[in-house]
């Protein structure tokens, strides 16, 4: 199976911890109100890797880091 067919069947499970929520929303200087897991979904589609045990892809500007095992969105940042 390739990368990004095996990214799409786990984008549906994707979630986070709270200290991951707080995490995200200070790299992309996000609201309080925003939800972060809901605004990384909408965002996918761009460059999907996986390296080991984690997801890379970037969309735009920011590069996010998903656990492949748990669906588990670990961190976001700015690409400069």
């Amino acid at each position: 199976m390739n990368t990004k067919n095996e990214f799409f069947i786990v984008i549906d499970k994707l979630h986070t911890t709270k200290l991951g929520e707080e995490r995200i929303r200070k790299n992309l200087n996000l609201s309080e109100n925003t939800k972060p897991v809901e605004y990384l979904k909408g965002r996918a589609g761009g460059e999907i890797s996986r390296v080991g045990k984690n997801f890379y892809f970037s969309a735009g500007n920011v590069l996010i880091t998903i656990n492949a095992g748990s669906s588990t969105i670990i961190t976001a940042h700015r690409q400069k």
